[in-house]
């Protein structure tokens, strides 16, 4: 099977914590794959009643221009460090490409129009950066990336990744299997192990523990049932990664009972048994689905120290 080209754009900002997410790609890919890297910086503007006053005196003009310049040069510094960095990894020169771009209606925004002009498949970023301040900043800006991106998936790395292993999030919803898809395509032609995950939620989680008291038996009613739900999708799950490449041996399928919270199982499992990246879609199967499945996915990232967090819409 001929490996399809694959696209990731890494918006960087200079810093190490940033630079972190070159680590991930290669601990992800190794050096022999055809996976294109662009790195992406957005240039930071001037507040527009500076930039566009044209009854500024000549002399102030002109050091606004060197401002301008000295921000062109940083950038064209710090994509070229990032890129040296990824070479020296073993990506291939020619498929690591540099951009950088002025601020037009916010970072997060910028990007993601960049990210679907361009068709890219994931756009990967991390949420810390040099200081306390930045990494506030950069989570902001990370969770307006989820926000604005409607049709390229996020990856968010939170600290330093050491594990290539991939857990899927699968629940009975069309979203939990094209983040599957993305998952197949993406880690085809890798060695990542890949582990399909349900958790049942608790009985608790609709009614109350007063009520179940009295019908014991409606929790091995439900177990059974929804173990009976989910194993279509399962087993559906199993055969896209396999039709896009991703080998058997690789490919392990867990179902837990779960709490009432299926964020904390999905984040127990994961730290509890190595698992270096977590893949999940934002959507459910309706709109409360699909509110209880945004709470999930924002709940897992904000405790997925770490660990990368893929999110497919």
């Amino acid at each position: 099977m001929t490996e399809l080209s694959k696209m990731v754009v890494l918006p960087v900002d200079g810093s190490e914590n940033a630079l972190r997410s070159l680590d991930y790609l290669h601990l992800l890919y190794g050096s022999r794959h055809n996976l294109e890297v662009t790195l992406k910086y957005v240039l930071p503007s001037l507040p527009p009643i500076l930039a566009d006053d044209r009854s500024m005196k000549r002399e102030i003009a002109m050091k606004l221009k060197a401002l301008e310049n000295k921000n062109i040069r940083l950038a064209d510094k710090i994509l070229s460090k990032a890129k040296d960095l990824l070479v020296k990894k073993g990506f291939k020169e020619d498929l690591v490409q540099t951009v950088s771009r002025k601020k037009d209606r916010g970072i997060a925004q910028d990007i993601c129009n960049w990210v679907e002009s361009k068709r890219a498949d994931a756009v990967l970023m991390t949420t810390r950066g040099r200081s306390k301040l930045e990494a506030f900043f950069m989570g902001e800006v990370a969770s307006k990336l989820i926000e604005c991106c409607r049709v390229c998936p996020v990856w968010i790395v939170e600290g330093a990744v050491t594990s290539n292993r991939v857990l899927i999030a699968i629940d009975n919803s069309e979203n939990a299997l094209r983040a599957v898809d993305h998952a197949g395509f993406m880690l085809s032609g890798t060695d990542c192990p890949v582990t399909l995950f349900h958790t049942t939620q608790h009985l608790r989680g609709f009614v109350p523990l007063e009520v179940l008291e009295e019908a014991p038996e409606l929790e091995e009613l439900w177990k059974s049932k929804a173990g009976q739900e989910i194993e279509p999708y399962l087993k559906k799950a199993k055969e896209m990664l396999l039709e896009a490449g991703v080998s058997e041996s690789q490919i392990s399928t867990k179902i837990m009972s779960g709490s009432r919270s299926a964020a904390n199982d999905i984040l127990e499992e994961a730290r509890k048994n190595g698992y270096g990246t977590i893949v999940m879609g934002r959507r459910g199967l309706s709109g409360v689905r699909e509110f209880f499945m945004g709470s999930v996915s924002s709940k897992v990232l904000r405790s997925s120290t770490g660990m990368a967090t893929w999110i497919v819409l």
